[in-house]
């Protein structure tokens, strides 16, 4: 109780400057001092951190570790997954190997994180929570002893100058003596102390390299547990893909036309062969061909089936609407168009020729330049669409109907511009492209060609539907699909599928001007004024001439041989 009396004096006496303080450490020690807190700061939070990345429990055994982790958890759903499914599934397949390949992840990831704690977690535990607050601790007993001495001194020095009054003498040499001896004695305590902290100090300086060293062994522990993992992964990734490549089932829409071929072994797309083949047998002399709007729900089917290879003809047989509406879709939704974006501007060039003999030509050495898939497929289809030209007076699909209907499904460009620019400039400039093509689809493409490459597309003879065929929106279809078939690409409509009252009718437009036959034509109707003035508004917009193509054509094809 006196000793700690005495030193609380002694530090209230050096505190307000009436004593001296001591200082036993070294100016190098001091520094060292000084990088003791910042080090433990340090080791503290990155262990804390460290140990929340690790993804087992701490502190058990391997197995209870491993039945933890969330990827032993994924890996046996996985398994079971396919268990399920089966192996005659491609998804069961998928389950499988990836099942496997996550437990060997899995094991992997246990090795490491074991290698971690044991080799990174543990030791900066053992320097931010022993080692440096053992120094730390010895500092304070230090501080401690050296305030004992202090305090020693100053009473023996104190007692010193008392014991030198002649009336002390004897007395003061006695109580001289014992604080001599208290003082020599915590010299000597502080002395022992100061050398064993000293060391620890030194010690600490010495080991900084073996601290570093915990950190390298972090990043050489994950670099193997990433290298063996991508071992794993790479084992089973040629697999996986051996899968796929194997199964029949290949979707086809939104996919690449090289992709799909080479994927398929086709060298003409499926849903372009399919579609044309079963309009061969069923829709030849169907009125509006590719200018009607299909129902969506039975458009969106056939899309799904001819996507999966499952088709049913005879079911379709009597809708040709909707095989012509899937073939527009295919080509409409493929990421790059038929007749591609790098001949874009040869194409727009040979439009504007005004010279129709030396447009074909500037056409043909633009065709002979589209690569070798894109080409086989452009034949196909024009020599299909010369082929329903001739069947125009019962369909009311002329080259330039086809050309307006179908010409911004083949060729767009990589920006579109505003609505107006598109109705106007590209719409005109593509008819010009198509229609003179499929015009002279001999010459561009010379010889006969066979459509049914596959033999597989057969259908019944076909009536003609279109007197009881509604282009109106179906009564199933939500109104998700009814904004659908407004907006179903990323492209605009064709200038026919805007303009086409006839078959799209709607209530105001049968309230200012009915539907009008051949027998019914008037040119005082408001409707054919107001299209007519709109057609000379476009015209004079991209000044080309009025004579592009027949105005009685672009809005009632049906009265093209009146």
């Amino acid at each position: 109780m006196k000793k700690q009396f005495n030193r609380m004096r002694q530090l209230a006496n050096q505190t307000v400057g009436r004593a001296e303080k001591t200082e036993v450490l070294s100016e190098d020690l001091l520094q060292v001092e000084k990088r003791l807190d910042l080090v433990k700061q340090v080791s503290h939070s990155t262990h804390k951190k460290l140990t929340a990345c690790l993804q087992g429990q701490q502190g058990t055994d391997l197995d209870k570790r491993s039945k933890k982790l969330p990827l032993t958890i994924l890996a046996q759903c996985m398994v079971e997954g396919a268990a399920v499914l089966g192996d005659d599934s491609l998804l069961g397949k998928m389950l499988k190997l990836c099942g496997e390949s996550e437990e060997k992840l899995a094991q992997e990831l246990l090795v490491f994180e074991f290698q971690i704690e044991r080799d990174v977690v543990e030791p900066l535990y053992v320097l931010a929570e022993v080692e440096i607050p053992n120094i730390q601790k010895q500092r304070k007993h230090l501080a401690k002893l050296v305030l004992d001495m202090d305090s020693a001194r100053t009473r023996w020095q104190q007692s010193s100058k008392s014991s030198s009054h002649p009336s002390n003498v004897q007395q003061g040499g006695a109580k001289g003596d014992s604080l001599r001896e208290e003082m020599e004695e915590t010299a000597n305590r502080m002395e022992i102390c100061r050398d064993q902290l000293s060391a620890d100090m030194y010690n600490f300086m010495a080991k900084e390299i073996d601290y570093a060293n915990y950190f390298q062994t972090l990043i050489e522990v994950q670099a193997e547990y990433h290298r063996k993992s991508l071992e794993i992964l790479q084992s089973v990734l040629p697999q996986i893909k051996a899968h796929q490549e194997a199964w029949i089932e290949k979707p086809s829409y939104g996919k690449a036309l090289e992709e799909h071929l080479a994927i398929s072994g086709r060298e003409i797309a499926f849903p372009i062969e399919a579609c044309v083949t079963m309009l061969l047998e069923c829709g030849m002399e169907e009125e509006g061909l590719f200018r009607v709007a299909p129902s969506a729900s039975k458009l969106k089917k056939l899309k799904a089936s001819l996507d999966c290879g499952v088709l049913d003809v005879q079911e379709y047989s009597a809708d040709p609407h909707a095989i012509a509406g899937a073939l527009k879709s295919y080509l409409r939704e493929l990421p790059e168009p038929l007749m591609t974006f790098e001949l874009y501007d040869e194409w727009i060039q040979a439009s504007n020729i005004q010279d129709m003999d030396k447009r074909l030509q500037a056409l043909l050495c633009t065709c002979e330049k589209l690569p070798a898939d894109n080409l086989n497929n452009f034949r196909y289809l024009i020599k299909f669409l010369a082929k329903l030209t001739e069947h125009q007076d019962a369909n009311k699909m002329t080259p330039g109907n086809i050309a307006i209907v179908l010409g911004p499904n083949l060729l767009w460009t990589h920006s579109e511009g505003n609505m107006t620019e598109m109705m106007t400039t590209m719409s005109l400039q593509i008819v010009g492209i198509i229609e003179p093509i499929i015009q002279h689809a001999d010459w561009f493409f010379p010889g006969d060609i066979e459509f049914n490459l596959t033999g597989s597309y057969g259908s019944p003879v076909h009536t003609n539907h279109n007197s009881n065929y509604s282009s109106m929106p179906s009564p199933d279809m939500d109104q998700s699909e009814r904004k659908q078939q407004h907006d179903q690409s990323r492209r605009p409509l064709s200038v026919a599928d805007m303009f086409s009252p006839l078959d799209r009718p709607d209530p105001l437009s049968n309230y200012i001007c009915p539907p009008l036959h051949a027998t019914q034509f008037s040119f005082s109707c408001p409707r054919v004024i107001y299209f007519c003035l709109l057609y000379i508004v476009i015209c004079i917009t991209v000044k080309c001439k009025l004579t592009v193509f027949p105005l009685h054509s672009l809005f009632y094809p049906h009265l093209t041989q009146h």
